[in-house]
């Protein structure tokens, strides 16, 4: 194939399993914490409007399960063809590498589109129906209206982004979201403040960042430094492979869409036990965990790709050693945030808000929402070694377990249990931490770990390979 050079590229199997997670994780880490800016940075300027900041931060938060759907369609297919497509590499299988990236390509476009025309027809029943109040529906119909007339840009910036990822080019991946967060930081000001734009401002200065974030994407991938390019010959779509993506990506998908569930589950109860300020604080606990959570997702990101490449090359000792290498860093980091947000929650909560009587009510929300935050790195260390080996039917089945069939029943219960009220909603996030990773991490480790160091012992391992 034109697009594959002669001395392939970006090879997993040679050096130190580390240095390859950590070559593709810290720009992909910095890349995950430019991406949160696309939203936080929304949400901080808007937290901070004259007169309205509260009732403008609520609205916002109202408009985040129609954005985790988009989302989750996003992930469907970046997510899911990305590992297909790494594996794909470590077996010499060019060919199928590139199909399963123009196949991805077509489906988050065709998909964007659908998305926009019925959200568009829709958004007004549906903000009421997740609980919009009279004051807080016209910020969230303003901000939404302009957002998802790019939901095509964000579909093909942030999807196709995993497919530069995949290809061992991290760097060229964290450029992605960096042109479109710089934009985003530049015009939100200019739009909200100079403009009088206020949401709407907030709005299409998120979608002029897409936008560029996914004309870069596209420039790359039809460009001569790709190993694997985006031709139209491999847009015609095959139904298998679709099918394939789509079973892998079902993790990340239901991951997305299960949030959102959550989130409109959250927003129903909270605003009936506690009105619109918790929702609003639930905003900021939505808004502080992605930038807490981006470093971790950065890392398992970057793992995916090598450990994906490494067992279509059947080096099942270096898959083993960046399972491990993966778990220990997610472990020890989230220990470190936990301890950091138990001690200092208000320097968070100030980030996206001055209301006194937010920041107040929003420390003890917090404190709840975080504990035991150190058992969501088995989650994401458990789910990511699923998904980076093709194992599509565990990540989904963990995907629902702690969002839908933990998440939900609690936040539904726990409020009306003991007059825990509000907190009970908080509560529910660290009791799903603590059973849904335990359950993940020990399944990966019978299911997984034990089959690897099996057919590890199985195999003729040449000695002295490098990086072991």
């Amino acid at each position: 194939m034109e697009a594959i050079p002669t001395e392939r590229q970006n090879d997993f199997s040679k050096g130190k399993v580390s240095r390859n997670i950590l070559d593709l994780a810290l720009p992909m880490t910095l890349a995950q914490l430019i991406n949160v800016l696309y939203s936080v940075v929304d949400r901080m300027y808007i937290g901070h409007i004259p007169e309205a900041a509260t009732l403008a931060l609520t609205g916002l938060g109202l408009t985040f399960p129609i954005i985790s759907i988009i989302t989750a369609f996003a992930n469907l297919f970046g997510m899911g063809g990305a590992p297909l497509c790494s594996i794909a590499r470590g077996k010499g299988d060019d060919e199928r590498a590139e199909t399963i990236m123009g196949n991805s390509f077509f489906m988050m476009v065709a998909t964007g589109l659908v998305l926009t025309a019925l959200f568009l027809a829709f958004k007004g029943p549906l903000l009421r129906l997740f609980g919009a109040s009279g004051q807080t529906f016209p910020y969230a119909d303003g901000y939404l209206t302009v957002y998802l007339c790019g939901s095509v840009f964000v579909m093909v910036g942030l999807g196709m982004n995993s497919f530069i990822n995949s290809q061992g080019f991290g760097k060229m991946g964290m450029m992605t979201v960096l042109l479109g967060a710089v934009t985003n930081i530049l015009l939100d000001p200019l739009f909200i403040f100079v403009l009088h734009m206020g949401v709407q401002g907030a709005a299409l200065a998120t979608v002029i960042s897409q936008f560029l974030s996914a004309a870069w994407v596209f420039r790359f991938l039809t460009g001569k430094k790709a190993i694997y390019r985006l031709q139209k010959k491999t847009m015609k779509l095959d139904w298998k492979l679709v099918g394939e993506i789509v079973s892998l990506g079902m993790s990340s998908f239901c991951f997305a869409i299960t949030n959102s569930l959550v989130q409109i589950v959250c927003n129903i109860n909270l605003q009936q036990f506690g009105g619109d300020l918790y929702v609003g604080i639930m905003t900021v606990a939505n808004s502080v965990r992605e930038v807490v959570s981006m470093p971790m997702n950065g890392l398992t990101n970057g793992a995916q790709p090598v450990i994906g490449y490494n067992y279509g090359a059947r080096e099942y000792r270096r898959v083993r050693s960046g399972i491990r290498f993966m778990s220990v860093v997610c472990v020890v980091y989230t220990l470190a945030a936990w301890l950091v947000l138990m001690l200092f929650p208000q320097p968070f909560i100030h980030l996206f808000s001055s209301d006194p009587e937010l920041v107040g009510k929003g420390a003890q929300a917090l404190g709840v929402y975080f504990f035991g935050y150190f058992m969501m790195a088995f989650q994401m260390a458990g789910q990511s070694t699923f998904v980076a080996l093709g194992r599509s039917k565990q990540a989904v089945f963990f995907s629902l377990l702690r969002k839908a069939i933990i998440v939900v029943p609690l936040t539904v219960l726990l409020p009306r249990i003991g007059g825990l009220g509000v907190i009970g909603v908080f509560l529910a996030e660290p009791v799903s931490n603590f059973v849904g990773g335990s359950a993940c991490y020990l399944t990966m480790l019978a299911t997984v770990w034990k089959p690897l160091r099996k057919a590890e012992e199985a195999e003729a391992v040449p000695a002295g390979r490098a990086g072991e």
